[in-house]
């Protein structure tokens, strides 16, 4: 049996001190004491290397943050655990960006110390593997789960469980189909708000005057076919979660009205003079790149830096390609039951195949490619399929089959529909409605065109690297 992690303890409350001692040792921890920051430092500087800090917050002369600061520089990967008398939000958002774990406000049980402890010592060292396990899974409903297996993505777990409980706006970066919905569903559920309302807003798939009508409702006759009044999304979500999905395709008018309703949580009706105060969480998502949405005036700077109170980024599967074998059997296992045919075995080729690919669609991409894998069950076509994807087919300089007729011209037509939708695109500097009526096709097709292609932005466009919707 391993021995368990050292613990310092930093309090400058000799009482907090001896209880903190007491309890750890009674559970065989190996205790250690620092009644200020310069000590903790001290001890970290003369080679003291604890499995976990307990650190208070409120401290004289060196304060908890300055102190996990320059504890967290002496041992990067150090995992930490603040105390405060007082539920701040600011320093706890401060708090986990210096890179404290979790948080306890005083007074606290035994059994939340606890479980504290226990969530700590289970998160992995930066850039680490803990172990081998499958990584854990929440259960989010709706056939929807979120995976933790590698460090990036325990951390972001770790975050999430922090910043659920910490009333502030949440934005949420990633490439396209990377799981920031999932993510969204996961703060939910681990906040207070877990057994209210969550509602999600796409703000690309509706126009600015229909996005505003259906985030905050209108009264009776407020314009033509408004026969009764209608609440909006804000109203039916009091107490409760809304994503806002896309949020730098709200037009820049109604981001100014998302403005005031995150300062003051009020807002009006289209065609009311009253207003309406509601208690509502807001998540905001986005796959584009923020900064130069901010350059291009597509996204207001002072609504990004309201809503950047906490900021989570997912990284794209192809910078966890550790995780794909347990994604493969996730969603192999959900699908199955979902279309009741018996699951199929993975095998070690179709996963190494997997791991090489790009999956420039995410997990949204891998979720689909299993899914036809389970219809069609061929593995040997799932094979081939993600080969063509990848560019593997064979030259004819090398002496190897072309291909046949149908996969010819279906490569034709791909690269001739790819090269159409760019220019399209390029001539409307990128404005996706535009472009489907120039290329007298619907939005939603533009849009799954886009997906489809992977087609992005280049770094030279005026309107910033929108990357296509999730």
């Amino acid at each position: 049996m391993s021995e368990k992690p050292r613990i310092l303890v930093v309090d400058d409350e000799p009482s907090m001190l001896r209880y903190l001692c007491t309890v750890l040792e009674v559970d065989s921890y190996e205790v250690a004491t620092a009644s200020n920051g310069s000590e903790a430092v001290q001890r970290l500087q003369g080679g003291f290397t604890p499995g976990l800090v307990i650190l208070d917050m409120l401290m004289p002369d060196m304060d908890g943050l300055e102190t996990l600061g320059q504890l967290r520089r002496l041992q990067p990967d150090l995992k930490v655990v603040m105390l405060s008398c007082v539920s701040d939000t600011r320093k706890v958002v401060q708090a986990m960006r210096l890179g404290a774990l979790d948080y306890l406000t005083k007074p606290f049980h035994k059994a939340e110390l606890d479980a504290v402890i226990r969530q700590a010592l289970r998160q992995p060292k930066d850039g680490l593997m803990a172990d081998a396990s499958p990584g854990d899974v929440d259960e989010l409903g709706d056939d929807l789960f979120f995976l933790a297996s590698n460090p990036s993505m325990r951390k972001i777990r770790a975050q999430a469980g922090l910043v659920a409980n910490v009333e502030i706006p949440v934005l949420l970066l990633g490439e396209s189909g990377t799981g920031k919905e999932v993510l969204a569903r996961l703060i939910h559920k681990l906040s207070a708000r877990s057994q209210r309302t969550f509602l999600k807003v796409n703000c690309a798939a509706l126009p600015g005057d229909l996005l505003e009508s259906e985030l905050f409702g209108y009264e009776a006759g407020a314009f033509t076919g408004a026969q009764k009044a209608k609440p909006g999304k804000f109203e039916l979500c009091d107490k409760g979660t809304i994503l806002l999905d896309e949020i730098g395709e709200m037009p820049t008018t109604l981001q100014a009205k998302l403005l005031h309703v995150l300062q003051d949580q009020r807002f009006s009706r289209l065609g009311s003079r009253t207003t309406i105060k509601v208690d509502v969480r807001i998540i905001a998502a986005t796959n584009i790149d923020v900064r130069e949405a901010i350059a291009a005036k597509k996204l207001r700077e002072d609504l990004y830096y309201r809503l950047n109170a906490f900021t989570l980024q997912l990284p794209p599967l192809r910078d966890r390609q550790e995780e794909i074998p347990i994604l493969l059997k996730h969603f192999m296992a959900r699908l199955s039951e979902r279309y009741a045919r018996p699951p199929l075995p993975v095998s070690a080729e179709l996963v190494e195949a997997c791991k090489r690919h790009s999956w420039p669609g995410n997990l949204r991409e891998l979720g689909n490619f299993v899914k036809r894998f389970l219809i069609l069950r061929d593995e040997a076509q799932a094979l081939n399929e993600l080969s063509q994807a990848d560019g593997d087919k064979a030259s004819p300089e090398d002496g190897a089959p072309v291909g046949d007729l149908k996969q010819i011209v279906r490569g034709v037509k791909d690269e001739a529909e790819i090269e159409a939708i760019t220019r399209a695109l390029e001539q409307t500097n990128w404005n996706r409605k535009d472009a489907a009526r120039l290329l007298k096709i619907s939005y939603k097709a533009l849009l799954y065109k886009i997906r489809q292609y992977g087609i992005e932005a280049s770094k030279a466009t005026t309107s910033g690297s929108l990357r296509p919707l999730a």
